[in-house]
């Protein structure tokens, strides 16, 4: 589909309708071509757990409770406690 910079302020729905039928929408200003709108084609969101960091600190023995070790790691040095 093409549409105008003009359409695009002032019918901004049909061109996101395209974009919704999955088309390729190309703008043109005053007969030339400006920019491309394309819909996202991805796979999806990947999840947390896919992330390479993701359980890289699974194997230490300290990080068992992390609420503990967070405490330690905000107590001060020179606490008594």
């Amino acid at each position: 589909m093409e549409a105008t910079i003009l359409d695009m302020r002032r019918n901004p729905k049909k061109i996101l309708d395209a974009i919704a039928r999955n088309e390729t929408v190309t703008l043109t200003n005053r007969g030339k071509r400006v920019a491309r709108i394309e819909p996202i084609r991805d796979a999806g969101r990947p999840s947390a757990a896919e992330h390479e960091a993701f359980g890289m600190w699974a194997d230490r023995p300290e990080m068992r409770d992390p609420a503990a070790y967070v405490r330690g790691l905000r107590k001060g040095r020179f606490d008594a406690r």
